[in-house]
Formats: C-alpha cells, sequence, structure tokens
C-alpha cells in the first residue's frame, strides 16, 4: 500500500505515546511473497536451483504452482490447514515503511527439519519465519556443520536475546539493512563493531546509498554503490533480490565486491515494480545491465 505523504509529516514524536494517524492510500495491491520465496524466486531467474523450505495453507497451491514453474523446487514446502502468511505494508514517499504481519502456516512448521541435508554441500538461508523453527534449525546447522547465512531482516527486534546470539556464533554470513544492524547491536549488547569482529562476512544495505561489506574474514571495508533504476516504483522486496544477487555470486567463490554489485543490479529490477515477484529478465539482459553500471563485465 503506497501513500503520497511522508511518515515524518503526520508523526509528532511528542505525541507517540498515544499514536493515531490515517493516511489516504493512492494504491492497494495483492503480490506473492515472503522473504525465503522472493530469494528463491530471483535466484531462479539467475540461473540458480533453490531449494524452499517452508509451510503454506491451503490458499497457497497456486502461489506453489508459480513458483514450481519458475525453477523453485517446492518438493520440501509444508502444507498445512491454517491461511498462509501475509504481510501488509504502508509506504510513504520517501520510501520509509511501516509494515504488520501475520504468521499464519508459518506456525505449523515443527517438521522443517534440515536434518535431510546432513552431509550434503548445501548453503541454508535462514530467513526470517517461525521464531521456535529458526531456533531449532539454527542448532541442526551448528550440529550437522551446515554452512549458514542469518538472514533475520526485521524479525531481529522480536527474536529472543539469545536466540540471536546462538545464531551469530553459526553464521558465516549476515546482511542486514543500517537500522537492522543498529537493533540486533542494541538486543545483544554489543557495538556493531564487535559484532563485525564474530561474523566472517557482514553486508549492510543502506537504500539509496549503496551497501558496505565488512567483517572478520573482510580486511578492509568494502563499499559498493546502487545500480540505478530506470524508475523508483517501490522498495518492498530490494533486499530479498540484493540477497539473491549477492548470493549467486557468493556461493561461486567470486570477489565480496563483485558480490555486492551483483546484488545491487538485482535489487533494482524489484525497485522498478510494484511487487517483489514482478520482474523478470534473461541473464543476458542481467550482465547487460551490469556492464552498463559497473562498466565491467560478468561472467556468470
Amino acid at each position: 500500500m503506497n501513500f503520497s505523504g511522508r511518515y515524518q509529516d503526520i508523526i509528532k514524536p511528542e505525541k507517540i505515546h498515544m499514536l493515531s494517524i490515517s493516511m489516504f492510500l493512492d494504491k492497494i495491491v495483492d503480490k506473492h511473497g515472503g522473504v525465503g520465496a522472493n530469494i528463491c524466486y530471483t535466484l531462479s531467474l539467475l540461473g540458480e536451483k533453490p531449494i524452499l523450505l517452508g509451510s503454506v495453507g491451503p490458499d497457497g497451491e497456486h502461489y506453489m504452482a508459480k513458483l514450481s514453474k519458475s525453477g523453485v523446487d517446492i518438493e520440501h514446502v509444508h502444507r498445512s490447514q491454517i491461511p498462509t502468511a501475509s504481510f501488509n505494508v504502508f509506504t510513504d514517499s520517501d520510501h520509509n515503511q511501516v509494515g504488520g504481519f501475520y504468521p499464519g502456516a508459518m506456525s505449523d512448521s515443527d517438521n522443517l527439519s534440515l536434518e535431510k541435508w546432513r552431509g550434503e554441500n548445501v548453503f541454508i538461508v535462514m530467513s526470517p519465519h517461525d521464531p521456535a523453527a529458526m531456533r531449532r534449525q539454527v542448532a541442526e546447522c551448528k550440529k550437522y556443520g551446515l554452512r549458514m547465512f542469518y538472514d533475520i531482516g526485521q524479525q531481529v527486534i522480536t527474536v529472543p536475546k539469545k536466540d540471536l546470539i546462538d545464531a551469530i556464533d553459526v553464521a558465516e554470513l549476515l546482511i542486514l539493512n543500517d537500522y537492522e544492524f543498529t537493533m540486533l547491536a542494541e538486543r545483544i549488547g554489543q557495538t556493531t563493531d564487535e559484532i563485525l569482529k564474530r561474523i566472517p562476512i557482514v553486508v549492510i544495505t543502506r537504500g539509496k546509498n549503496g551497501s558496505y561489506i565488512a567483517g572478520k574474514n573482510v580486511k578492509r571495508e568494502i563499499k559498493v554503490p546502487i545500480a540505478k533504476p530506470t524508475v523508483a516504483v517501490d522498495p518492498t522486496g530490494a533486499g530479498d533480490a540484493y540477497r539473491a544477487g549477492f548470493l549467486m555470486g557468493y556461493i561461486r567463490g567470486l570477489d565480496l565486491d563483485i558480490c555486492g554489485k551483483l546484488g545491487a543490479v538485482s535489487s533494482v529490477y524489484a525497485v522498478e515494480n510494484h511487487g517483489t515477484q514482478e520482474f523478470t529478465f534473461t541473464k543476458d539482459e542481467f550482465k547487460k545491465r551490469y556492464a552498463e553500471n559497473f562498466k565491467e563485465k560478468i561472467i556468470i
């Protein structure tokens, strides 16, 4: 949902204790989404064969068919009798967002175990879902020696402190936006510098200001500029698309600055569309756009 005003003009800090606001919406649309599914969708466009692990309700069958047709492996998705999770978000003209999340079928996830991939060469993307399931799956990654990208996102403010610390100790890769990174430090009682010394690779996204890559395995902070969108329609899903592009390069062992640039190019496709899976591209189109933005060729 989009409106043409700005939160900073309608939210009065001195009245935050009794907040009551309403906005006239310019646009409201219902789209397919979900962090893990969004990442899988973009990875499939990039030629990967991602496996989606999650839970959907009876209302999600058409969606699963769509993802399967796109090249996403949905074999391990649990079918629940609870309605599929949903997220409702209000976006202002500055692309600031306030949203509400209903977990639905996500809470029916007791059988979503990673044990079946024990001993296999897989890279686990731990996107935000049911906190109890995440806790169990982080423990499985540690137990089975599975490589893990901890993608906690906006759920950083709701997951228990101990769960956050346990996940950080297991994570090989962490990607957050700058607000979420600050919140993570606050939640676990550490500075951002201390966190950077604990995790091998940390990527911080900053919207129109690009991203930077740091961490205990990064000798010198790497700044990554944005790729330029032809038009900025809506930022929802841009972070998920960035993750897909970054991951595609990362699992191939490409230099981290190239991984960041791949993420930047992926993200603009989402920004240019109203919805998190409304874009499409071929690998040749993607490589051309990469070259146009960063004046270098990419082989993928």
